[in-house]
């Protein structure tokens, strides 16, 4: 499966788009359950190796799939390489702004702020984990798919072409800072549960970053669960149609409980 192939498919609408910042990239699409209110809320960053060419759209399956489930979700957009703005800190500004963003529309849309959790795909990855790193108690999970979780070990491996170094604004040894404040892998989420998804058959970002990430955070006491799938890719974790959705799905309930 590749991006193409979600593309492809138009997602269903969602309940409202609303706009949490001035700039074109600052929006989200909000969809809601059937189920009884307050709902618990999933904040959703979306990958694309952090580039203007992909936005938001392809997740909206995966985000309707689990509005259907009994969560509400909130589909984050934000600036990226390519757009005016894009790239660190300013995507991840973006982030920021997009989860405090929740509060304002809390009693709007009947959520229940104190059951959220954060869950991005591949450079969305990345972004949830930051997130989680610096909003802990606002938060009662994370979840990675896939996730670009270590910066230095992405760039060693020229992943997509060099993208870090295009995000974080140059090279290891000319941003090393960049590198340590973005890096998953160098932030601290002591405070956290995190949940580490990856397919084990994933040629986009290798399943091994997952694993050591697993076992450096395990090391420094902190809560990590890794799931490993088996004969899976890396745009499977986000097609709800996939065998590797029960997963996905199981994890998030499993927070939210």
């Amino acid at each position: 499966m590749s991006t193409e192939d979600i593309l492809t498919k138009i997602p269903p609408a969602a309940d409202a788009r609303l706009h949490y910042g001035p700039d074109p990239n600052q929006f989200g699409d909000l969809r809601l359950p059937h189920s009884k209110a307050p709902h618990p809320i999933l904040i959703f960053i979306h990958g694309g190796f952090w580039r203007a060419k992909y936005d938001l759209s392809h997740a909206g399956h995966l985000c309707a799939a689990l509005a259907k489930a009994g969560v509400a979700t909130w589909n984050v957009e934000y600036r990226r390489v390519g757009n005016p703005g894009g790239g660190w800190p300013e995507t991840f500004t973006d982030i920021l702004q997009g989860h405090r963003y929740i509060s304002q529309i809390a009693a709007r849309f009947a959520l229940d702020t104190h059951r959220a959790v954060v869950m991005g795909h591949s450079a969305g990855g990345q972004l949830a984990l930051c997130l989680a790193a610096r909003q802990p108690r606002l938060l009662r999970g994370v979840v990675s798919l896939a996730g670009v979780v270590d910066l230095q070990r992405a760039w060693e491996l020229h992943l997509s072409h060099d993208a870090v170094a295009g995000f974080l604004g140059g090279l290891p040894q000319q941003v090393p800072e960049h590198y340590k404040e973005a890096s998953p892998m160098e932030s601290s989420l002591s405070g956290v549960l995190q949940w580490i998804i990856h397919g084990t058959d994933d040629d986009t970002v290798t399943f091994e970053m997952s694993r050591h990430y697993g076992e450096v955070k395990g090391k420094r006491k902190e809560e990590v669960h890794l799931v490993e799938i088996r004969y899976t890719g890396h745009f499977e974790l986000i097609d709800p149609t996939s065998n590797a959705w029960a997963s996905v799905q199981d994890t998030v309930k499993r927070i939210l409980a």
